[in-house]
């Protein structure tokens, strides 16, 4: 069995609050579609979970793993079947650069594990599942193309509008998130109205990017460069257009069509 797995951007990404230890956001959510990942179940016979792939952290600390982990506790299929297949991941998308790539890869997973597993979960199961791995999973798990995403990452309303033609930029520079966040707090915080948000969430993307700096789609971008300066657009050699997405270090740009 194989299957894409897809990136992700942040078209708007504001900060609305904090819930314990988490922020919870106000975003829109668009899949790359010409930026993915390919998952491959393959037979053979392994005395314990295999994952394959060209990873930044260990198989302990995977999100398929941590995704396998919770399915085995739904059934024993589960686990016998990957006695018999191992997990290889083609990574193209790159990590640590706010695309989302391994939580993409936890929700495909999880997805291939529920159709050939024949657990029979649905996606609103799915998506409470893995939110307790990611805040992003949830969002991959409903396979929209674009989405309005809420709380913690766990609240996904489908956004009607055309398919969108994206080009990612991604800099050889990695974010701390938590560090970023930490400086948003810290220096950066502001309050944003209801209006404000619903407003953002009725918007085309299109829309937002035309008319939107880079620092009033996204929270972040500001707290980014004031940790890594070497994250402004214009010192990449970026074009003034593109926005930021996540917590970095990736940028991007949505194509016209036509």
């Amino acid at each position: 069995m194989v299957k894409k797995s897809y990136a992700k951007v942040n078209i708007f990404l504001k900060i609305v609050g904090t819930k314990e230890n988490y922020h919870l956001l106000a975003s829109r959510f668009a899949r790359v579609k010409n930026l993915f990942d390919i998952i491959e179940f393959q037979k053979g016979d392994f005395n314990s979970f295999t994952l394959e792939g060209n990873f930044g952290c260990t198989t302990e600390k995977n999100t398929i793993y941590k995704a396998y982990k919770q399915l085995i506790k739904i059934s024993n299929d589960v686990e016998k079947y990957f006695t018999m297949h191992k997990v290889t991941v083609i990574k193209n998308i790159p990590e640590f650069a706010g695309l989302g790539g391994g939580s993409s890869n936890a929700a495909t997973f999880m997805l291939m594990v529920n159709e050939v597993c024949n657990l029979r979960l649905s996606k609103d199961t799915l998506a409470k599942i893995g939110a307790t791995i990611g805040a992003d999973i949830p969002f991959f798990i409903y396979e929209y193309d674009s989405a309005n995403v809420s709380g913690i990452g766990e609240i996904v309303k489908p956004f009607e509008e055309e398919t969108l033609d994206i080009t990612t930029i991604t800099p050889p520079i990695q974010c701390n998130t938590g560090a970023i966040f930490k400086r948003y707090r810290e220096q950066f915080y502001k309050n944003i109205s209801s209006s404000e948000i619903d407003k953002l969430f009725s918007t085309k993307s299109i829309d937002i990017y035309h008319n939107l700096s880079i620092d009033q789609a996204n929270d972040l971008y500001l707290p980014a460069i004031s940790v890594n300066n070497q994250l402004v657009r214009e010192n990449l050699n970026i074009n003034n257009q593109a926005l930021f997405s996540g917590s970095g270090s990736s940028f991007f740009n949505i194509n016209q069509r036509g």
